[in-house]
């Protein structure tokens, strides 16, 4: 009797056939996550986007200007376009944008840093314009004017709007100030206005007026080193000599005027 029976090493075991099945499973889910991930999420509209790196800033107006909409996604956004969107705001100097795939978005925008502010002429009257290093006015009317930065008395500015340029023969002069809040913020905060006079033909001097004090400066440049020996001297000559109005570095060598010579040049003028 027992060669009648015939062993089917052919026959799936159970085993077998729970891996078979669990592969066809696996494969259809992963088929299904592929065509989620690569079909339809990139399609979908962005689940998070970041705007990081300025405080206080109006998050619906940067969207606006940047096209971003409740629809927009990762394949219908173009990040060049957005930066350079973003950009148009004055108040922004640099905006950085990176796509996260499939569906996230961040912002990084930099924005511009205030090294002066102005009086400017409009047609609302006077009122104070602030500007960064590179001339660029980003503020008009003064809601957020630094606490200590002097003031730019001299500039020649009609009309201003967010975005407009100072002319660019003062940037270099507005970049020392930038490198001497950066290293010395504590010079500037002794300084209440810098006056620009500009020469007959080209290029300009600096009058440097200083907080509490009588007795200005003229200046042909303005750097840390001067303006700290500057304000030494001024300080040092205030005490002991109450008639001097001017000190004058322009030559490299300090000299004074004294006051009455300043008054007859006042009444006088050649």
């Amino acid at each position: 009797m027992a060669g009648d029976y015939v062993l089917d090493t052919d026959a799936p075991s159970g085993f077998e056939r729970f891996i078979k099945i669990f592969i066809v499973i696996a494969a259809l889910c992963l088929g299904a996550e592929l065509v989620w991930l690569l079909g339809i999420s990139p399609f979908r509209p962005f689940s998070r986007i970041d705007i990081t790196g300025m405080d206080g800033i109006d998050r619906a107006k940067v969207l606006s200007i940047a096209g971003i909409n409740p629809s927009s996604s990762f394949f219908s956004t173009d990040i060049t376009v957005i930066e350079n969107a973003l950009m148009g705001i004055s108040a922004i100097e640099s905006a950085k944008v990176f796509k996260f795939f499939p569906g996230r978005m961040r912002i990084v925008l930099e924005g511009r840093k205030p090294v002066a502010f102005a009086l400017a002429a409009s047609e609302y009257g006077t009122v104070p314009v602030v500007f960064d290093s590179q001339g660029v006015i980003y503020e008009v009317g003064g809601k957020s004017l630094p606490d200590f930065y002097p003031v730019i008395s001299g500039l020649v500015i009609d009309n201003p709007v967010p975005g407009m340029r100072i002319p660019g023969l003062f940037i270099p002069f507005l970049k020392e100030l930038e490198k001497i809040e950066m290293s010395a913020p504590e010079l500037l905060s002794a300084v209440s206005e810098f006056r620009i006079n500009r020469k007959l033909f080209d290029g300009f001097d600096l009058i440097l007026y200083p907080v509490h004090k009588r007795m200005k400066v003229r200046m042909s440049e303005v750097n840390e080193d001067l303006l700290r020996y500057a304000l030494l001297m001024v300080d040092v000559l205030s005490s002991r000599e109450s008639e001097i109005d001017t000190l004058d570095f322009r030559s490299g060598i300090a000299s004074y005027i004294p006051v009455d010579v300043q008054s007859s040049k006042e009444a006088y003028p050649e």
